[in-house]
């Protein structure tokens, strides 16, 4: 169905997955996962109008890309070339740029009663990237669980870390200080002051960082060390599961690739956004943020002839 025109003349369809227990509605414009009911309950936060995506989202489940999370200095080399990104997050580049995937209108490629395929193809040079980037994401929704799938190909030598930007709320509405986590990763990424990681892989034993245990969000969010709440790049073993004790609904988060950005909704403020501090929780499954600036993380370079592919599940038992 029509969901609406953006600016430039582009219609942005929406597209309803379904199973009886399950239904996902999905948007062309940004690949965005606009709601997601479980048992009648919408745990994603989302809106009804196009315009609030256009103009008051803070990346509410959308695809962010070409480079998911923050580029110091919006500067990296490749190659032995130096490659200049917008600042958007000062003083660094975060989630592809203001110009990124989340802003894109996507081309729909393939759709069923269970899946839906997107395509983009982002062009050499935009928002400083090197490359014409090819790039599609299915989302399948199955009997318990909603999968996402990426796949890339490139014409030259570029970056790329593709992820998710849901904010999960598993009561449907509230606060999610009292859901309960736990995240395979005995370590973690310290960040300095613009939130880029020092390039240590820190263990999270003893401290508010420790979700190898479960633990209620809000039980240490207050603590300084934190920096006004939950930012920070986990290195994962395995996957993550959350809780929400009252209605006892729990969704299991699994995927291929090496970490995970847990973020606690800390920026949202009820105002430019319509959702509160804390109301929704992010998991953005992906590679470790300023991967190519920190050689000694695993590589975001995808080079011509390879194939960049990603799964990202998740399950609601």
């Amino acid at each position: 169905m029509n969901f609406g025109t953006t600016p430039s003349g582009e219609q942005v369809e929406r597209h309803v997955l379904s199973n009886g227990r399950m239904s996902a509605s999905i948007l062309s414009y940004g690949a965005i996962l606009q709601s997601l009911e479980v048992s009648g309950v919408d745990v994603v936060l989302g809106y009804t109008a196009l315009d609030d995506y256009l103009t008051r989202s803070r990346y509410f489940g959308a695809v962010v890309g070409r480079y998911g999370n923050r580029i110091a200095g919006g500067r990296f080399t490749l190659d032995g070339a130096t490659y200049e990104l917008p600042i958007n997050n000062e003083p660094n580049s975060l989630h592809g740029g203001p110009g990124g995937f989340s802003n894109r209108v996507w081309r729909v490629a393939e759709v069923s009663d269970s899946a839906v395929t997107l395509e983009y193809v982002s062009a050499d040079g935009e928002e400083g990237y090197p490359g014409t980037l090819t790039v599609s994401l299915t989302y399948t929704l199955t009997e318990d669980a909603l999968r996402l799938d990426y796949r890339a190909t490139t014409d030259a030598p570029t970056v790329l870390n593709l992820t998710n930007h849901s904010y999960f709320n598993l009561a449907g509405g509230g606060d999610i200080l009292k859901h309960v986590v736990r995240i395979d990763a005995d370590r973690y990424l310290p960040v300095d002051s613009t939130k880029i990681p020092t390039g240590e892989l820190a263990p999270v034993a003893g401290t508010p960082f420790d979700f190898t245990t479960p633990q209620e969000v809000g039980a240490r969010i207050e603590d300084p060390v934190l920096g006004g709440g939950y930012d920070h790049c986990y290195v994962l073993r395995g996957g993550v599961e959350v809780l929400e004790s009252v209605s006892g609904r729990v969704m299991e988060v699994s995927t291929t690739e090496p970490g995970v950005q847990f973020y606690s909704g800390n920026m949202l403020d009820g105002v430019a956004t319509a959702y509160g501090r804390h109301a929704g929780l992010c998991l953005e499954t992906q590679h470790f943020p300023d991967s190519p600036n920190q050689a000694h993380f695993p590589s975001t370079v995808l080079r011509p002839g390879e194939e960049f592919a990603s799964t990202t599940v998740y399950r609601f038992p």
